[in-house]
């Protein structure tokens, strides 16, 4: 089972890019994309990797369902 987590991109440095997780920041590499990313973008994380661009609205979508699934095992994110 593969584990993808969206990110918000705050800063682009080539082929690699600085994205927070909820104020958690790590870099993640951008190779995969075919789309350009730019700062405020959102894209799917799996082991560093930038696999998907999200848009805003689904991101946030999936960033709930994250949070819910955490309290129900009363987890805090």
């Amino acid at each position: 089972m593969c584990l993808a987590i969206p990110g918000k991109v705050v800063e682009v440095r080539g082929d690699r890019a600085l994205v927070d997780f909820g104020g958690v920041k790590r870099e993640v590499v951008l190779a995969l994309l075919d789309e350009e990313v730019k700062p405020g973008s959102y894209v799917l994380v799996h082991t560093g990797y930038a696999i998907q661009v999200l848009d805003q609205k689904e991101a946030e979508e999936t960033l709930k369902l994250w949070r819910e699934m955490a309290e129900s095992m009363g987890v805090e994110l």
